[in-house]
């Protein structure tokens, strides 16, 4: 399934530097990661996943396919962006399909770097939270009421627009509307709304702190603090430093560990909000193992057996017989497939079995 992040940010908060810094990794790793520019707004990262080399050693195959993560780059945002102020405007269009939103905020000390706005992370966040209400503002008072005799579920829908109206007005987002719904079906029915009005502020957020290079060894303790900042759980931030994402990706993957070592850290900051995304959206990933590739496939939590194969090949769906899988610990201690089997450890699904994060599967198929 596609998976795509809009990042959004003021000017000169390190926006650009990560996204450039990003696709030049993308360049160092290309030998074994499938990263590509689509255009030049546009890149694709991968998850990373400390399961596919062990499998690839197992099943004899140089091939590793990680999951991945399209990233959409806008220009710098700034106060009246939504009223057409700056180049953010002419941009919040390619950020209305994307999956989430990843905030950069400005959070290093560099008096060379002209703050265009900036004062403080959270200051800088309200300012970017308003556009975007503002935005979604303009395209909740475009909706009009239906005319004449109204069923039950258009007014269902049109009570849900005026919901979100409130709350914007409130200077909330929708997603925190969202949020506070109890009733699964509710919510399933005002996300499905939301989503097709291409409100920004429902979308589900993270939050990338640009930091000094010096500060990189506190990444935890500063997680923690922003957090506390923003009201938000730590799982939802990163900290990064872009002058070090722009020296790694100068650097052959082998460098770029050791470098990454001497900080403390074991992946990049581009690399770390590539998971955080998935972690957010909710997303799992199943693998396949063959001496073609080993491969890492993205599923939503919750996701059954059928679809799953469904996201290989939509013709798997109907061709679905069963799913024969293989814990991943298992599939490492045993060494394969053969003796996986010889060990009793297989299992065969149904087309309901709900598929767990890691699972190694094999789909079997009608012809």
């Amino acid at each position: 399934m596609a998976l795509s992040i809009g990042i959004v940010g003021l000017p000169n908060v390190g926006k650009s530097t990560l996204f450039n810094a990003l696709l030049k990794q993308n360049l160092a790793l290309a030998a074994n990661y499938p990263f590509a520019t689509i255009e030049p707004n546009i890149g694709i990262a991968a998850v990373p996943d400390d399961r596919l080399a062990p499998l690839a050693k197992i099943v004899h195959t140089q091939t590793l396919k990680p999951a991945t993560i399209e990233f959409v780059d806008i220009a710098g945002l700034v106060a009246g962006a939504s009223q057409g102020e700056g180049l953010g405007n002419q941009f919040l269009a390619h950020i209305r399909n994307t999956n989430a939103i990843a905030h950069v905020l400005r959070a290093f000390n560099d008096p060379d770097v002209i703050r265009e706005g900036s004062r403080t992370p959270l200051d800088d966040l309200e300012t970017v939270h308003l556009e975007l209400q503002l935005a979604d503002l303009a395209t909740i008072e475009k909706q009009q009421a239906p005319k004449g005799g109204m069923s039950s579920q258009d007014k269902q829908k049109f009570a849900q627009i005026e919901k979100f109206g409130d709350f914007l007005r409130q200077g909330k987002n929708v997603n925190q509307y969202l949020e506070q719904l109890s009733s699964p079906e509710e919510k399933l029915l005002a996300q499905k709304i939301a989503k097709d009005l291409g409100l920004l502020t429902a979308k589900k957020e993270i939050f990338v702190f640009n930091v000094d290079e010096a500060e990189l060894p506190q990444t935890e303790e500063l997680r923690q603090k922003f957090a506390q900042d923003l009201q938000v759980s730590p799982e939802k931030i990163v900290i990064v430093s872009a002058k070090i994402e722009a020296e790694l990706g100068q650097l052959e993957e082998a460098e770029q560990n050791a470098f990454l070592a001497e900080l403390g850290l074991k992946h990049s900051g581009l690399a770390r909000l590539a998971q955080v995304a998935y972690q957010t959206l909710n997303l799992q990933s199943f693998l396949t193992a063959g001496e073609l590739e080993v491969r890492a496939w993205t599923i939503a939590q919750g996701t059954k057996a059928a679809q799953a194969a469904g996201v290989i090949h939509t013709d798997f769906i109907d061709k679905f017989i069963k799913a024969k899988i293989a814990n991943y610990n298992d599939f490492i201690q045993l060494s394969g497939w053969k003796a996986v089997s010889d060990a009793g450890k297989i299992r065969l699904e149904g087309k309901d079995y709900l598929m767990r994060d890691g699972d190694i599967v094999e789909f079997l198929l009608r012809n």
